[in-house]
């Protein structure tokens, strides 16, 4: 229990450590590293929804034949639909606009901005959990090897995600200490939604193709969303199509070789 209950925190401690950058950068992110960042960061999340998500979906339902998709497609739509309300929903705050998403409200700038990527960061501690779940209930298309490598590519990819929500904060004026807790606060979603899902083991394995391919379907929302469309604005956007190439050789590498 304590092997598992280090790899749901794995990901959290990626955004911590990109979250106190605060402390060892002065100034906001060049713009140039940001996309590189954000490209690299999505491209961890594809690689993991194929390998780590989706793939183990089809191979589980392998006893419906040429229906084996229909879990992974399931899971997949519902994932897209459940992010595609919470960004209707929760009022957020992306880094490159100035006008708010969601419901109207009165919160603070930097509060909306720590829930946007708290939005980002739910479908990634629902794929852990559920990747765990699998793997307590003796799943034998999960491994231990590959539910850890999950969760490190997930952590690799939250370090410049914690730096991008943490740096900004400080150059409009956040302390660097409350800069810090905004954005490692952020990321506390993740090990959050990963305890659920092990919680509910007992519901989760009979319909863990939908859940592992649900997971999957939030992440690509992620990304096809928001970071891509950050990540290839302005110009030099080939800088964030070579952090994607890098991200996702990266993880793709991981989940193999450990998985």
């Amino acid at each position: 229990m304590n092997t598992i209950s280090l790899g749901i925190l794995i990901p959290f401690i990626g955004t911590t450590l990109g979250s106190a950058f605060v402390f060892l950068l002065k100034n906001r992110i060049n713009p140039l590293v940001q996309k590189i960042l954000l490209g690299f960061a999505s491209g961890v999340m594809v690689a993991a929804s194929v390998w780590s998500l989706l793939i183990p979906a089809i191979d589980m339902s392998e006893d419906m034949g040429k229906l084996s998709f229909v879990p992974a497609i399931t899971g997949f739509g519902l994932g897209i639909a459940f992010l595609l309300i919470l960004d209707k929903i929760v009022p957020h705050l992306h880094l490159d606009r100035e006008e708010p998403e969601g419901i109207s409200t009165t919160f603070k700038k930097t509060t909306m901005l720590v829930l946007a990527v708290t939005l980002h960061n739910i479908p990634e501690g629902m794929a852990v959990g559920v990747v765990f779940a699998g793997l307590m209930q003796g799943n034998t298309d999960i491994t231990f090897a590959g539910a850890m490598a999950l969760a490190i590519g997930i952590a690799i990819q939250n370090v410049p995600e914690g730096a991008i929500i943490s740096l900004p904060l400080k150059s409009e004026g956040t302390s660097r200490g409350k800069a810090f807790l905004y954005g490692m606060s952020s990321g506390i979603v993740e090990p959050i939604a990963a305890l659920i899902t092990i919680l509910l083991t007992g519901l989760v394995v009979p319909v863990l193709p939908y859940l592992l391919s649900f997971a999957a379907g939030a992440m690509i929302y992620v990304v096809v969303e928001e970071l891509i469309p950050e990540a290839s604005e302005g110009e030099h956007s080939n800088i964030g199509t070579i952090g994607f190439a890098i991200g996702f050789m990266i993880m793709m590498t991981l989940d193999v070789a450990l998985g």
